[in-house]
């Protein structure tokens, strides 16, 4: 007796409807599960990294023919860096928060080794008078960015685990001093003071969100006002900048007042509504570090007030966000470090901004997410990618307070 195999349905049309149905309830639930919070931030940060893209090409363009003979040089270069960018974004912003709990340690210690390769090997490059960068063949990495990320991080790690002890000034100053110290100290010994007081800022504004005390705060302040103070008579090239702020000029780094001066010509010829974008007089070898420290003048003379307005506005609604991060964080650990990163990248964009406009000394600090440089830019965008992951988790805590989830 033979038995017949098996008949195989053919797929039929009302089959095919279902499966395309619970393919897009499957992606609708995965679009769904993430919050406005994640998906505002993300767009911000997109738009700064495509807007920092048009700004480069515009800014450097001369500037990489006369160094290369290709217009699209640092274009291109900082076009790879946001490549590689975006989707490390994407992947830390799906990462555990238990990963940074247990590997914080090693990220800090592995970033402050490769300053100290910095300081005391001859990788070490000095520019501007600041020995911050590393050079590995035709590599240049800048190693205080890395360490910037590890103190965001440990800073959240450690003053979560101490938010029943910050009371007492003991369990604030073990082991934050030390630690921090170290972190800030091996970048001051570099002579970056620009880096040297946002990183000072950072841990400042990690200890004011997660609760200590004001007169620590106050404490801390002080201490980095006469750090600041130290650090910047320590070097002739430092005083030129102050000098340089006052309308004085500096013997060891005469480019200086230059710099400033026609950073006031760029901001002043654009006007209201710009010159027109690529159409700036000042990046033509007039205003030094047109694509990096003073990018946010060419943004003023091709784009004019309007452009300048809506580049601090977008500064601004990203700090908005920050906020309602930490605001629906009900663990201390992604509150504390979103708050430290908000004020990393936020102080840094004003500084940035404070310094093209003449208020503080040229302190040498990007624009974040749209001056041209590889490793800032890298780093910055890795830090937005923990913030999102601690979106993420705030949307399921959300939904789980709900009944929502399993």
């Amino acid at each position: 007796m033979t038995t017949s195999p098996p008949r195989v349905q053919a797929p039929t049309e009302h089959s095919s409807r279902l499966s395309g149905l619970t393919a897009r309830i499957s992606l609708g639930k995965a679009v769904a599960s993430e919050s406005a919070d994640y998906f505002l931030l993300l767009g911000i940060t997109l738009f700064l990294v495509v807007f920092g893209l048009v700004m480069v090409l515009s800014s450097s363009s001369v500037e990489s023919h006369n160094d290369s003979d290709n217009f699209f040089a640092r274009f291109w270069q900082q076009g790879v860096f946001a490549v590689i960018g975006v989707p490390l974004m994407l992947l830390v912003s799906r990462f555990p928060l238990r990963f940074w709990k247990k590997s914080i340690w090693f990220l800090l210690a592995g970033a402050c080794f490769l300053q100290v390769l910095v300081l005391l090997t001859p990788l070490g490059m000095e520019i501007g008078g600041n020995r911050n960068w590393l050079k590995i063949g035709s590599l240049t990495l800048q190693p205080s960015e890395a360490i910037k990320l590890g103190l965001v991080i440990w800073l959240g790690v450690v003053l979560a685990r101490k938010k029943d002890m910050l009371g007492d000034w003991r369990h604030v100053a073990v082991p934050v001093v030390p630690v921090a110290g170290i972190a800030i100290g091996v970048v001051v010994l570099g002579g970056d003071l620009g880096t040297t007081m946002i990183m000072a800022a950072l841990v400042l504004g990690a200890l004011y969100f997660a609760g200590v005390k004001l007169r620590y705060l106050l404490t801390g302040v002080a201490g980095v006002a006469v750090l600041a103070f130290f650090v910047a008579i320590s070097s002739q090239s430092r005083l030129g900048r102050i000098a340089a702020m006052f309308g004085g000029s500096s013997a060891v780094n005469p480019d200086v007042t230059w710099q400033i001066d026609n950073g006031y010509y760029a901001l002043a010829s654009g006007g209201v509504f710009g010159v027109g974008l690529g159409n700036s007089h000042s990046k033509w070898s007039w205003l030094p570090a047109a694509d990096t420290d003073f990018i946010f003048a060419i943004i003023g003379e091709e784009l004019g007030l309007i452009g300048a307005v809506v580049v601090l506005l977008l500064f601004v609604m990203l700090a908005i966000v920050f906020l309602r991060i930490i605001h629906a964080s009900t663990d201390p650990f992604p509150r504390i470090t979103t708050a430290a990163i908000m004020v990393w990248l936020i102080g840094q964009a004003f500084v940035n901004i404070a310094v093209v406009l003449g208020v503080i000394p040229v302190l040498g600090v990007p624009l974040p997410l749209i001056s041209a440089g590889g490793t800032a830019m890298i780093f910055s965008m890795i830090a937005i990618g923990i913030v999102l992951s601690f979106a993420r988790q705030n949307a399921k805590d959300a939904r789980r307070a709900k009944g929502l989830d399993a």
